[in-house]
C-alpha cells in the first residue's frame, strides 16, 4: 500500500498547490494581499535492507511571502507624502487667495490710496472725497473678505482634525478586533500563521498611517501593538485607545487632539508629537501657515488704520474742525487675552498695542505664563521668552499690563493675540464727506514789509495733536535783530517766548505746531502762524494722507526702524506663502517618490504575478497528472498481484 500512499501524499501536495494558486490569482487586485505560496517537505522515509524507500510528500505550510524592512519602508514613506499632500491641499487655499490679482488686497489699497490723491489734487471736491470713502469702504469690505475666507478655512481645518481623529479611532478598534481573530485562530495551531488576516491587519496599519505615523511591535502572541508621538498607545493586543477632538484650552476656535486616559479624561497632545499622516499635515498648515497669514492681514489692517488715523487728527475738515478717526478706532479690538481652562488663580492680565511702536508687531501670537514666581511673555512663532517685570512693558509693540493679575497659581497662563482680529474689525468712523480732513489746521505768513531774505515753511501740527483753540490763537515770530527774535500770542496778548536765538532751519514749536525759518532774517522781520480758516482748498494734509502709501511702516524692532510699507509687507505674506507652497509641493513630490519605489520594491517581493501564477498552476496540474499516473500505476500492479494468485 507505499505506493498509493505516496501517489495520494503527492495529490494532495498538487492539489493544495493549485489552490493556493487560484486563491493569489482571485486576489491578485485585492489592496494589501500579499502572495502565498506552499512549502512541502519528505514525509518520513521507510528503512529497509535496501536503504530508506521514500514515503512520499506533505505541505509543511502556506508561507505569506512579506517582507518587513520594505513594509516599514513603504509606511515610512506614506506617512510623509500624504503629510505634505494635506498641507499642500490646505496650503493652496491661501496661496490662491492672497495672490489673486483681483480678490486680494493689492488692487484695494491702491484704489483707497488713489481716492485720497485724487482729494489731494482737489481737496474742495464733494464728488472727489466721496470716491475717496468708497475707496475706502472697498478696502475695509477686502480686509474683511480676505479675513472671512481665512476663518472658512481654519473652520474647514477643524473639522478634518475631527473627522481624521474619528478615523483613527475607527481603525483602531478594527485592528484591536483582528488582534483577537488572530489570536483565536492561532490558538489551535500556532504553528500555522492566518495569513489572510495578517494581510488585512498589515492594511489597517497601512490606512491607519496615512492618517498619523505609527509605529508598531509585534507581540509574541502575534498581535501587535501600535503607538503614535512619544509612545501614547492606540492599540495593545485587542484594547484599543481612543483619541478624541477637543477645544484648545486657551483658544476655543482651535481645535486639538487628545488622548483619552482612564476615567474618560482628556489629556492633550503636544502638536510638535503629532508627526507624518494627513492629520500633522493639517497641525502643520495650521501652525505654520494659517495662523500666520491671518495675523500678518490683521496686522496691516491694524497699522494702516492707526497710521491713517494718527494722521488725519493732524488734519482741518471742511468745517474748521480738527480731523477725527477716520478708521473707528473702538471696533478695532485689543488683543485678544484668553485664558487657560486649566488656570486655578484669579484675575486677568492686560494688552493693548503701543501706537508709538505699532511698527514692531509680529505675526505671532504669545503666551505670558506664570511659574511661581516670574512672570514670561513667550513668542510662540519662536519660543523666544521676555521676563515682565515692569507694569505696563513694551514689548514687540504690545504693552502688557499684568498688574490686574490678582492672584495668580504657578502654571496659570494667558493666551494674547495681538493682531488676529484686525482685518475682521476694521471699518470707517464716518460716511459724511466733510469729515475728511485734507487741509491743515494752521498756515504760516510773512509780512510784506520784511527786509531780510528769511522764509517760513508751510508748518505741521505735533502729534498727537492739541486742542483746536490752541491752533487758532494768532502768533507772531518777532525779529528784534539778526540773530534773535521774540514769540508774542497775539491771541491771548501773551509772551511765549523772548530773545530766542536764531538758527536757520530751526525748529520752532508753540501752540502744537512747528515751523522753521531759513534765510538771513533783518531786524523788524515778523512772520505769523495762523488757524487756517477758510483753508477748503488746501490739502497738505490729504498729500501727508497719501505719502503713507509708500512710507515704510512697518516690521521694525527694537533695535531697527519700520523697513516696509504696506503694500510691500503684503507682498512679503504672498510670497511666504507661495514659498513655502512650493517648498511642500517640493517635499511631497519628493516624499511621493521615495513611496512609489518603496511600494514597486514591495509590490515585487509580495505582489502577485499572474504571468507566475499561471506557470504554477501548468506545474502543479502537471503534478497532479502525475501522482494521479501514479495511482494508476500502483492499481494496475495490484490487479497483476490478484491475476497471479488465481
Amino acid at each position: 500500500m507505499g505506493i498509493f500512499n505516496v501517489g495520494v501524499s503527492g495529490l494532495n501536495a498538487a492539489q493544495a498547490g493549485i489552490f493556493t494558486a487560484s486563491h493569489n490569482i482571485a486576489n491578485a487586485s485585492t489592496p494589501g494581499f500579499s502572495r502565498q505560496v506552499i512549502v512541502q517537505g519528505t514525509n518520513i522515509p521507510l528503512l529497509t535492507g535496501g536503504g530508506f524507500l521514500g514515503q512520499g510528500t506533505h505541505v509543511q505550510t502556506v508561507q505569506r511571502i512579506y517582507d518587513q524592512f520594505l513594509g516599514r519602508q513603504v509606511l515610512s514613506a506614506e506617512a510623509g507624502a500624504t503629510e505634505m499632500d494635506s498641507y499642500l491641499a490646505q496650503i493652496s487655499q491661501i496661496d490662491n487667495l492672497l495672490a489673486d490679482t483681483s480678490a486680494g488686497l493689492s488692487p484695494a489699497l491702491s484704489g483707497f490710496f488713489k481716492g485720497v490723491q485724487d482729494v489731494a489734487a482737489n481737496p474742495s471736491s464733494i464728488p472727489g472725497r466721496q470716491s475717496m470713502l468708497s475707496a475706502a469702504q472697498a478696502l475695509v469690505s477686502r480686509f474683511q473678505a480676505l479675513d472671512q475666507r481665512l476663518a472658512e478655512i481654519r473652520d474647514g481645518n477643524n473639522q478634518q482634525i475631527s473627522t481624521q481623529i474619528t478615523q483613527i479611532n475607527t481603525y483602531s478598534s478594527q485592528i484591536a478586533d483582528i488582534n483577537q481573530r488572530i489570536l483565536l485562530a492561532q490558538a489551535g495551531r500556532p504553528d500555522q500563521p492566518p495569513n489572510d488576516l495578517l494581510d488585512q491587519r498589515d492594511q489597517m496599519l497601512k490606512d491607519l498611517n496615512k492618517l498619523v505615523r505609527v509605529s508598531t511591535v509585534a507581540q509574541t502572541d502575534g498581535s501587535f501593538s501600535v503607538f503614535i508621538g512619544n509612545g501614547q498607545p492606540l492599540v495593545v493586543g485587542n484594547q484599543s485607545y481612543q483619541l478624541r477632538a477637543v477645544q484648545a484650552p486657551d483658544d476655543a476656535e482651535r481645535i486639538t487632539v487628545a488622548t483619552v486616559g482612564a476615567g474618560g479624561t482628556a489629556l492633550i497632545m503636544p502638536e510638535s508629537q503629532i508627526i507624518g499622516g494627513s492629520l500633522s499635515g493639517l497641525l502643520r498648515f495650521r501652525s505654520e501657515t494659517l495662523d500666520a497669514a491671518q495675523n500678518a492681514l490683521g496686522r496691516i489692517a491694524l497699522t494702516l488704520a492707526q497710521n491713517f488715523n494718527d494722521q488725519h487728527r493732524l488734519g482741518q475738515d471742511l468745517s474748521g474742525a480738527l480731523g477725527q478717526d477716520f478708521f473707528n478706532a473702538s471696533t478695532l479690538a485689543a488683543p485678544a487675552v484668553r485664558p487657560n481652562s486649566l488656570n486655578t488663580g484669579t484675575g486677568a492680565p492686560t494688552a493693548s498695542i503701543d501706537a508709538t511702536t505699532i511698527d514692531r508687531l509680529t505675526t505671532s501670537d504669545y503666551r505670558l505664563a506664570y511659574d511661581g514666581a516670574n512672570y514670561n511673555l513667550i513668542r510662540l512663532a519662536d519660543g523666544l521668552s521676555t521676563p515682565i517685570t515692569t507694569d505696563p512693558q513694551l514689548v514687540d509693540g504690545l504693552s502688557i499690563d499684568k498688574s490686574a493679575w490678582t492672584a495668580p497659581v504657578a502654571g496659570d497662563s494667558f493666551l494674547i493675540q495681538p493682531t488676529r482680529t484686525g482685518a475682521r474689525n476694521i471699518a470707517l468712523a464716518f460716511s459724511d464727506t466733510r469729515l475728511i480732513a485734507a487741509a491743515a489746521p494752521i498756515r504760516t505768513a510773512t509780512a510784506l514789509g520784511n527786509s531780510g531774505t528769511a522764509s517760513i515753511s508751510a508748518g505741521t501740527v505735533n502729534a498727537p495733536p492739541p486742542t483746536n483753540a490752541g491752533l487758532q490763537n494768532k502768533v507772531t515770530i518777532s525779529f528784534t535783530s539778526a540773530t534773535t527774535f521774540d514769540v508774542l500770542d497775539v491771541t491771548t496778548a501773551a509772551t511765549l517766548a523772548s530773545a530766542v536765538t536764531y538758527a536757520a532751519g530751526a525748529d520752532i514749536t508753540y501752540n502744537g505746531w512747528t515751523t522753521q525759518i531759513i534765510g538771513n532774517p533783518a531786524a523788524g522781520d515778523v512772520f505769523t502762524v495762523e488757524a487756517n480758516v477758510g483753508g477748503v482748498a488746501d490739502n497738505r494734509n490729504a498729500a501727508l494722507l497719501g505719502a503713507l502709501q509708500t512710507r515704510n511702516t512697518m516690521l521694525g524692532s527694537a533695535t531697527s526702524s519700520a523697513t516696509a510699507s504696506y503694500q510691500s509687507a503684503y507682498s512679503q505674506l504672498v510670497s511666504i506663502v507661495g514659498s513655502k507652497t512650493n517648498e511642500v509641493q517640493a517635499i511631497g513630490a519628493a516624499q511621493q517618490g521615495l513611496t512609489d519605489h518603496a511600494s514597486e520594491a514591495l509590490q515585487s517581493s509580495s505582489g502577485v504575478n499572474l504571468d507566475e501564477e499561471a506557470a504554477n498552476l501548468l506545474r502543479y496540474q502537471q503534478a497532479y497528472q502525475a501522482s494521479a499516473k501514479v495511482l494508476e500505476i500502483a492499481s494496475t500492479l495490484f490487479d497483476e498481484i490478484l491475476a497471479l494468485g488465481r
